[in-house]
């Protein structure tokens, strides 16, 4: 069979089989460059690929979720989460015949503006930079510009707009399957949150709001599995779950917030987090000869403040730490 014809069979089933509120690739608003048509892949495929193969995507490995060098292998990294956020909307947009290449790409490229530790990290850096930081936004910068060595990604319009608009409180995105990754985000990170501070210590299943486990389920399995029924029972022209559903999932979620992200513990590690990344901005502003050459060349074409902004957001968290420690931990003679 001609292998030509691959790309354009995988249009014709989306076509024959997807939902009338799906986004057809084939109706891809494009990208900002145009390019010649790959012969295997959809315009969406490709956009996971470059997604997958970025370095910027690489490093989430080495970026924060919640718990800061915790000790032990199996607590959650910014990488491992955007993985889950795949496997669950893909799965919820395979049931509501949506895009799932679509899905796939935009839910492994939404984390990839973050900072070095998480909302801290990205908390300060929207203090100290006076061009504000919000990671969804820096996503976007990643994806058109601070990639490839400056060249970007050049993904298409539909992958673009679900990064930018995946955060909690932000616009909508464009697409039903740019919302559902949205929404498959914080159901995600609660539940895996929720088995990080079991592991760690800080709260035990008794502890949760039992209202909520009678809804949602007491394991991760069963909850995550409950919002991805009620989602595809209840979403029609946008992403919805019953009421039911929807007041103990938040609910679960404000706990969360109020009992394990904003507590004491956390708080101190994130604190000390903190203020690597704003000694380290202060550091770059006094001193910018010691920024890599890309990162010169941003600080002309557009500023020095935009320039030390770029750099520390890419950092992952092992490497900034070792640049805190190289700039203000005194070295002991013969070292």
């Amino acid at each position: 069979m001609d292998h030509f014809s691959t790309r354009h069979r995988t249009q014709e089933i989306e076509r024959q089989i997807l939902s009338s509120n799906a986004c057809l690739v084939s109706e891809s608003k494009g990208r900002a460059k145009e390019e010649e048509a790959d012969d295997f892949r959809t315009d969406f495929q490709r956009d996971r690929d470059r997604i997958l193969n970025s370095n910027a995507f690489s490093r989430l490995k080495e970026k924060t979720q919640v718990f800061l060098a915790p000790c032990g292998d199996h607590y959650r990294t910014r990488l491992v989460h955007s993985l889950e956020v795949s496997q669950i909307s893909r799965t919820i947009a395979r049931g509501l015949r949506l895009n799932e290449d679509l899905v796939e790409a935009i839910a492994l490229g939404h984390d990839i503006g973050h900072s070095p530790f998480g909302h801290s990290g990205e908390e300060v850096l929207n203090q100290v930079c006076p061009h504000g930081f919000s990671h969804s936004e820096n996503g976007v910068r990643v994806v058109n510009f601070l990639a490839n060595h400056g060249q970007g990604l050049n993904l298409t319009y539909e992958v673009i707009d679900g990064i930018k608009c995946h955060s909690f409180g932000g616009d909508k995105a464009k697409t039903l399957e740019g919302r559902l990754v949205s929404v498959c985000d914080k159901v995600a990170y609660v539940n895996h949150d929720i088995d990080d501070a079991i592991r760690a210590g800080m709260l035990s299943v008794g502890d949760l709001p039992q209202d909520c486990l009678k809804v949602l389920g007491s394991s991760k399995s069963q909850r995550i599995s409950t919002v991805a029924r009620s989602i595809i029972q209840n979403s029609d022209s946008d992403i919805k779950m019953s009421s039911e559903v929807s007041k103990a999932q938040f609910k679960l979620r404000d706990y969360m917030f109020k009992n394990i992200y904003y507590s004491n513990k956390v708080q101190l590690e994130q604190d000390k987090a903190r203020n690597i990344v704003k000694m380290l901005y202060k550091y770059y502003r006094s001193h910018n000869s010691k920024l890599p050459e890309f990162y010169k060349q941003i600080a002309k074409k557009f500023d020095v403040d935009r320039a030390i902004c770029d750099y520390i957001s890419g950092m992952s968290d092992i490497y900034i730490t070792e640049q805190y420690i190289d700039f203000f931990i005194p070295k002991f003679l013969g070292t």
